[in-house]
């Protein structure tokens, strides 16, 4: 068994899809499934074919209320400065790089989509795995706690 991707309910399909087009997502199917629902499957580059996110429209669903238990996606990006002015640039309101685990760590930065969902973007350090696994929070010393590399 694996996560196949998360669906995120929107207010309005193409506003939404042209937002993460920006985020460099691209958009593999959107079908009209009945009754008002329409579904697009995105995904990115380095997902291959493989969907990594749903956006479902349906204007009989209620407004998503945020903040009610989904926190945020994150998405991994190589080069995350010059991404983050690249979006920004196409009037995507980007925060302060931080760096979350120290100079040496990951470098992330939040921003928000046109629903108000909560992206975290991150730039791997150099020499990091492409993914995050069970060794990111494995101590590197027996007296190290292990949340991060």
């Amino acid at each position: 068994m694996k996560t196949l991707f998360p669906a995120l309910r929107v207010r309005d399909l193409g506003r939404s899809v042209a937002f993460y087009e920006t985020l460099r997502y691209r958009e593999f199917s959107r079908n009209d499934v009945g009754d008002g629902l329409i579904l697009s499957w995105l995904g990115l580059d380095g997902d291959g074919d493989a969907v990594s996110l749903e956006l479902s429209a349906d204007p009989s669903f209620p407004t998503p209320e945020i903040g009610t238990g989904f926190s945020h996606l994150a998405i991994q990006v190589d080069d995350l400065a010059g991404f983050a002015q690249a979006v920004s640039a196409q009037g995507i309101e980007i925060g302060e790089i931080e760096f979350p685990a120290g100079p040496d760590g990951p470098q992330t930065v939040f921003i928000f989509d046109p629903d108000g969902y909560r992206l975290e973007l991150v730039q791997w350090p150099q020499g990091h795995p492409a993914d995050l696994t069970r060794a990111d929070f494995q101590p590197a010393d027996p007296g190290e706690s292990g949340a991060g590399r």
